[in-house]
Order: structure tokens, then sequence, then C-alpha cells
């Protein structure tokens, strides 16, 4: 006979609302996109309000989000909810492109992920199955790689981190290898910067829990992709795995993003919602879930919290 797998203890959903409140998700994938995406921009931006967020950060693999983020401000914006925006240095906008990083920062994005889907290291993963696909054809990615033969830093990434560090803005490793990502950082730091972040590391980057702990070490936040560790189509961690990479980097340097608005995937509040109540499943407190889920995805961008008289949800309070 089949063993069934018992239910997940129920976790009370008064706490969970309480604990949404102040999220942050700096990894966000609204639409519109080449991507099938399940909602838009302006729709990420009501739900994550009136879940009481406060913040989220658009990312698309094809085109910089600073001009969608910046009309959005004029549209919903309000002081206790930050729409924020990054650039992602894919071919799509010339690769390594310092003019495409300054013209970002100088109209207000606050992130700049190295390549993604068109980083040499997701293009070797990606050699049997295509991942990431588009909902149109798309000319196929030139790979890139932020090194040498020699595993030297190259020129034109030196140039985009000096324009990184001068707007205090923050580094994140997108699909680069981990051997990639140490020459990276060390340079980062070296010429000044400070805010650093490391996509999905157990997810494309190959780091191990022993780099995990280095990486923290340095200074950087790991961020967690809420789809791979809750219960939906793009789940690749259990519980426990996610208790290691958590323990590993600290619940200090730890944080969540969802990496969701797929088709296929809960949006992007509901997975917040969820991952909380796995961290409470796994006997993680509540000062610790609201570190990873929002206080330190805003030291790390520059967002100051909530102030208490506003910190309620916002749909409960209309």
């Amino acid at each position: 006979m089949a063993i069934q797998n018992p239910e997940p203890t129920p976790v009370d959903d008064a706490l969970v609302a309480e604990l949404m409140i102040g999220a942050a998700d700096l990894h966000c994938h609204s639409g519109p996109s080449v991507m099938a995406r399940k909602l838009n921009h302006a729709d990420a931006v009501r739900q994550a309000k009136n879940a009481g967020m406060r913040a989220v950060l658009f990312k698309d693999h094809y085109y910089p989000t600073a001009p969608v983020a910046e009309l959005l401000k004029e549209m919903m914006g309000d002081d206790d909810f930050a729409i924020l925006s990054g650039v992602t240095l894919n071919n799509h906008v010339g690769g390594l492109n310092p003019y495409a990083v300054e013209h970002g920062l100088k109209l207000g994005a606050r992130l700049v992920w190295m390549p993604t889907i068109s980083a040499a290291n997701h293009l070797r993963h990606g050699h049997r199955k295509r991942l990431l696909p588009t909902k149109v054809p798309m000319n196929a990615s030139t790979a890139l790689t932020v090194v040498d033969a020699q595993g030297r830093l190259v020129d034109e990434v030196k140039a985009i981190l000096d324009l990184i560090a001068e707007h205090d803005c923050t580094l994140a490793t997108g699909h680069l290898h981990i051997s990639e990502i140490w020459p990276l950082l060390t340079e980062f730091k070296h010429r000044g910067g400070r805010r650093m972040l490391i996509n999905h590391p157990e997810y494309l980057i190959e780091a191990s829990l022993a780099d995990m702990k280095e990486l923290a070490g340095m200074g950087a936040y790991l961020e967690h992709s809420i789809c791979q560790v809750i219960d939906c189509p793009s789940k690749k961690f259990s519980g426990e795995e996610l208790r290691g990479f958590i323990e590993a980097a600290t619940v200090e340097k730890t944080i969540f993003g969802s990496d969701m608005g797929q088709m296929k995937n809960p949006f992007p509040v509901d997975g917040f919602r969820e991952v909380i109540r796995v961290c409470l499943r796994l006997g993680y407190g509540e000062d610790a879930i609201r570190r990873m889920v929002g206080q330190n995805a805003c030291d790390l961008i520059g967002l100051s919290p909530l102030a208490a008289e506003t910190a309620v949800p916002r749909q409960a309070a209309q």
C-alpha cells in the first residue's frame, strides 16, 4: 500500500498576514514580457500594496525596467510602498554594457544584474532543454562571461562596477557560475561597492554550502527563489534543504525573492505567504521570518522600514 504524505501542519492565516507586512520582493517577474507572464507590473503593485508589503522590484531578462517603474511611481506610488527597478545585462541591452547601466541608474534603477539568460553558465545548463523559454521566437543568446581566458575580470565589467559603486546601488550576480562570482565580488569591494546579492546560489550557480557561508562572510546577501522552495510546479528543494541554505548564510544574510510571475506558478504575493508558512513549519521565529522576507531586502536596497502606524495591510484598512 502506498504511503500517504502527511498533511502540512496548519498555520494561522492571521499570523501569515501579519508577517507579510513590510515584506519586499526584489525578484518579481511581472509583465509585459516576451516571456509568458501571469500578471502585469500594475497588478503586481496592487497585490503587494494590498498585502502590506514594503516594496516590489521588477525584473525582466530582456529590458531595463526603470522606465516602467518611474511611470508607475507617478500613477500608483506612495511613501510607504517602493516601486523599484533594475537592469539585466543580457545581449538584448548590449551585454556587459556600461551605457545601459549608466542610463538605468540615472533613471532610478536600484539594482544591476550580471547576465542571466545570456550568461555562458546559463547556456551550458540549457544545452539539452532550453531554460526560460519565450512565448515568441527570439534570436539565440550569445554566451557572456565576466572573466577572460585566464579567469581575470574583463575591463568592461570594471567600468560597470564603478558605476554601481558610485550610485551606491546593488550588484546582483545573475546566472554567473560561482567561479566567476568570486573575482567579481572581490573587485567590486575593491572599487568601493557595498551592496551585493547572490541570486539563487543553489540553482544554476553551483554554490556549495561552504561557498554560501563564505559569500555571506564577504557581506553578500543570498537570495533564495520562493518558487523553488514552496509547493508549486517550479519547486526544486525541500524544507530541510532550505534550512541548510539559511543556516549556511545565517538569517541575517538571507533574502527571499519570489522569482515568480510565470503562468504555471502562484502569484508572487501568494508565494510570499507560502514561504512564510514553510519557515514557520521549519521552526523559525517571527523576527527571523520578518528579516528574511523584508528587513534584509530593505537594508540591502537602502529602504527605510514601514512606520509603525502604517504597518497594517492596506486591504484591511480600507
